[in-house]
C-alpha cells in the first residue's frame, strides 16, 4: 500500500513535502469551517462552511498537482508578500526569549534597543548609537 501511494506522488508538487502556502491554506480552510460552526442555523452557516471546503480543496489540489514549477511559483509570491509580517514575529519570538537573560531598554536619547545582562544592579548604560549615558537597575 505504501509502494502505491509513493509511485502515485512521484512527480507531484505534495511528494516533497507541505509548503508555506498549503500549510497556511489548510489552516484557513480549518479556522473558516470552524467558525461557521458560531453561525449554525443561520444563512452565513452555510456560505462560511461552502468557503472553508473550497479553501481545503485548493490545498489538496496544490498538494497533487504534477505542475511543480506553477506551485513553486506561487509559493514564493506567497512568502513574498507575508515577509514583513513573518519577520516581525520572528523578531517578537526572539525578543521573548532573551527577557529569560536580558532585561531590554530603549535609549533616551534615540529610542534604540539596548540588551542589559539581568542581576547586574543598579548600571551606568552607555548607548552605543549616540553615546547618551543613562542608569537602569538590571
Amino acid at each position: 500500500m505504501k509502494e502505491k501511494l509513493v509511485r502515485f506522488m512521484q512527480g507531484r508538487y505534495g511528494a516533497y513535502g507541505v509548503d508555506s502556502l498549503t500549510k497556511f491554506m489548510l489552516v484557513l480552510g480549518l479556522a473558516v469551517m470552524f467558525a461557521s460552526s458560531a453561525f449554525r442555523g443561520r444563512t452565513v452557516y452555510l456560505s462560511f462552511y461552502i468557503i472553508g471546503w473550497a479553501v481545503m480543496i485548493a490545498c489538496y489540489f496544490r498538494l497533487f498537482s504534477k505542475n511543480v514549477t506553477k506551485r513553486y511559483a506561487e509559493n514564493q509570491a506567497f512568502l513574498a508578500r507575508t515577509y514583513k509580517f513573518r519577520c516581525f514575529f520572528q523578531r517578537q519570538k526572539e525578543l521573548w526569549r532573551q527577557r529569560k537573560i536580558y532585561h531590554i531598554y530603549r535609549c533616551p536619547g534615540c529610542k534604540q534597543k539596548i540588551r542589559i545582562p539581568r542581576g547586574k544592579g543598579k548600571i551606568e548604560v552607555t548607548c552605543p548609537k549616540c553615546s547618551t549615558t543613562f542608569v537602569k537597575k538590571s
